[in-house]
């Protein structure tokens, strides 16, 4: 029994040590040539919707977005959904930036956009796991870096 017990103590501290960055780059934002910040566009703004609904209950603690209207837009309907106020960085995810998200140890949503989600992914997965920029075009990628212990895993979704 005692045995049971220390096992189940030891599975319980590493379940402990477990935690998620999930980064996405900013829903569909609208292409006006004369805006350098544009908002969302009406299927951007289902995207962060649905973004929301996927990750309400992924017990996210912070969430960061760069200051710019499509970030923080999609950031806003989960970030107001679980009481979370979303915190800014950057325009580029720098090293101090990078460092301060793996002290958090808590779940965590990061917005960036198609030149700077690949910076956070690798910085966070100790590795190269997107080998670039992303393409302009390209929405919806939901990057989940998941840490346990030393062990990093990685996988790429949409939403």
């Amino acid at each position: 029994m005692k045995r049971f017990l220390t096992l189940l103590g030891i599975v319980l501290v590493m379940a402990a040590c477990q935690h998620t960055y999930y980064v996405v780059r900013h829903a569909e934002k609208q292409v006006t040539p004369q805006q350098s910040n544009p908002p969302l566009t009406a299927n951007g703004e289902a995207m962060a919707q649905h973004l929301k609904e996927l990750l309400q209950d992924k017990k996210i603690k912070h969430i960061f977005s760069t200051n710019t209207v499509r970030t923080t837009a999609t950031a806003a309907p989960l970030a107001q959904a679980i009481g979370v106020t979303t915190e800014l960085y950057g325009p580029k995810p720098d090293s101090t930036f990078i460092q301060k998200l793996k002290k958090l140890k808590h779940n965590t949503l990061v917005v960036g956009h198609s030149n700077t989600v690949d910076d956070i992914v690798n910085a966070l997965s100790n590795s190269t796991k997107i080998n670039g920029d992303l393409d302009e075009s390209d929405y919806g990628g939901l990057y989940v870096v998941t840490v346990k212990g030393k062990t990093i895993y990685f996988k790429k979704l949409t939403y």
